[in-house]
Parts: structure tokens; C-alpha cells; sequence
């Protein structure tokens, strides 16, 4: 086992991996953008309708959930597409399931959106 000294500096480093992986996400993953600009416009509307920190703190884990399983969702297909390029069931299979994580964790912002915002457009259109 490789036991290197504790490094302030190699775990500082360690961050650009991480943002480089934020980088891919953005400019090679089409369904990112969208989570992104969904994440924006919820954003947006989180100031304008004035929801309160308990609110905040729902949306910023429900676009975090969503964020993490879009990274966990690519990361499983480029690895996937990587250990077999031709068409395999098993492969499939794998990427069906790891597609299926991000539906459900939209579905499930879906949800923590109506909840959050929707008393407040009732309230503001009547």
C-alpha cells in the first residue's frame, strides 16, 4: 500500500481534476446543458418568488442530486463505451440503469419544484 506524507498542496491539486471533470461535463454532455439551464432558471426564480432558507436548501440539493447523478451517468457511459465500443446487452443494460438514476433524481427536482414554487404561483397570480 502507498502511504504518501499529507500534502496541503496534492489535495489542493486534486481540485483540478475535479473542476476539469465539471469542464467535460459541460462541453461534451448535451444533457448537462440542460440541467444547467434548468438549474439557472430555477435559480432565477428562487430570488424573484423570495423562498425562504428551508426552500433554498431543498432546491440546492435537489439540483445537486440531479448534477451528481448526470457526472456518476457519464462517467459509467464513456467507461462503458470504453471497455466495449460494439454493441453488448450487458453494457446496455448498465448504461439503461445509470441513465435511469438521472431520470429519477430530475423527476424527483421535478417534484421538489412544484412543491417549493408552486403555492407561490397560485399566490402571485391570485
Amino acid at each position: 500500500m502507498n502511504r504518501e506524507n499529507f500534502s496541503i498542496k496534492k489535495r489542493l491539486e486534486s481540485f483540478k481534476y475535479a473542476f476539469n471533470g465539471l469542464k467535460i461535463l459541460i462541453l461534451e454532455e448535451h444533457n448537462a446543458r440542460i440541467h444547467i439551464l434548468a438549474t439557472i432558471l430555477v435559480i432565477i426564480s428562487g430570488f424573484l418568488f423570495e423562498i425562504s432558507t428551508l426552500e433554498w436548501l431543498a432546491i440546492i440539493f435537489a439540483i445537486g442530486f440531479v448534477v451528481a447523478c448526470e457526472i456518476i451517468n457519464s462517467a459509467i457511459e464513456n467507461l462503458a463505451d470504453f471497455i466495449s465500443p460494439n454493441k453488448n446487452e450487458i453494457i446496455k443494460k448498465v448504461k439503461d440503469l445509470s441513465a435511469a438514476a438521472v431520470l429519477i433524481s430530475a423527476l424527483t427536482a421535478i417534484v421538489v419544484g412544484i412543491i417549493v414554487f408552486l403555492p407561490k404561483m397560485i399566490n402571485y397570480v391570485g
